[in-house]
């Protein structure tokens, strides 16, 4: 049905993500009609239904959110939160504090164990309490500073959702085995985890806090790469896309002659080294989550999504 508000509202999406004009054809046949069905099982629940959004890093979880919170708002009026994973990673100061009681290689962001759970349960707890007069603050993260934003620079949600997005990379992981943990995956975890100390702390996450904040989710939505090689050179990308933003953008302090804050932009190197942090789960849900996912959305080499 023509809506020209949210023929608008797409639009500036396909502007601020910068996609290819293909990409309207993946909308119109592929997340308009998952946004249609989630309207429509959003019908059947007297709470908030909680759809969760899992993708390894670089398949467009982030997009693929905005575009169903749009649809949603706009076409159904049917009011979308959503909440990221990556919005609720611990502090620098926290994540340095449990590199020095835990492991060192909890200082990067990333695996479970360096999000601030606490802080999704309550956005959540706070979003499925909400009334029409409600405001919800929504926590940022700060990539390029490697940092979470001061909450008065939080968003505020307004209102009751009635459908919650909560998309993450690691979003529905499962712990693995012991004996899957016994053998190092890749130079990382041979030099720097050994002993099999770090990547044991991660699977006791997932395998309780993680799994009792998973449980939240009532749909599960699963985009899967073609393979981790795929992974890598789409997430390599998105790192010099960011770079080219904050290099492109007004410095903050420039006028005021105060400093700017410092931006942590990795090289290809530094983040070849970042993304085997994500490696070990990656590979585990490519394996084992399309057999359970509720919704199965498939990319190619080309980073086309299909429905499986």
């Amino acid at each position: 049905m023509p809506n020209t508000d949210t023929d608008d509202a797409l639009e500036a999406l396909m502007n601020q993500h910068r996609l290819p004009p293909e990409y309207r054809r993946t909308v119109s046949d592929i997340i308009e009609p998952l946004a249609l069905s989630l309207y429509q099982a959003s019908k059947d629940s007297d709470t908030p239904l909680v759809v969760g959004i899992h993708g390894a890093q670089g398949t467009g979880k982030s997009t693929l959110t905005d575009f169903l919170r749009v649809l949603l708002a706009y076409r159904y009026r049917c009011p979308t939160a959503s909440l990221s994973l990556d919005d609720i990673y611990h502090t620098r100061e926290t994540r340095s504090e449990l590199a020095s009681e835990v492991h060192p290689m909890l200082a990067t962001r990333g695996v479970p164990g360096t999000h601030d759970l606490p802080l999704g349960n309550r956005v959540l707890d706070e979003l499925v309490a909400a009334n029409a007069g409600s405001r919800t603050p929504m926590p940022v993260f700060n990539k390029a500073l490697d940092d979470r934003e001061p909450e008065e620079n939080w968003p505020l949600f307004i209102g009751h959702p009635e459908i919650i997005l909560v998309e993450g990379w690691c979003l529905g992981a499962l712990p693995q085995s012991e004996e899957k943990l016994a053998t190092p995956l890749n130079d990382l975890e041979r030099n720097d985890d050994a002993d099999g100390r770090w990547r044991r702390y991660v699977n006791q996450q997932l395998d309780g806090p993680y799994k009792d904040f998973f449980e939240r989710l009532d749909l599960l939505i699963m985009m899967k790469a073609p393979s981790f090689d795929a992974v890598k050179r789409w997430r390599t990308e998105q790192e010099h896309k960011l770079a080219e933003r904050y290099r492109a953008a007004p410095k903050v302090g420039e006028e005021s002659g105060r400093p700017a804050p410092q931006v942590r932009i990795m090289g290809d190197a530094e983040l070849e080294r970042f993304v085997m942090h994500y490696e070990r789960i990656t590979r585990h849900c490519l394996d084992e989550m399309p057999a359970r996912a509720d919704v199965l959305l498939e990319l190619d080499e080309d980073h086309t999504l299909t429905r499986a």
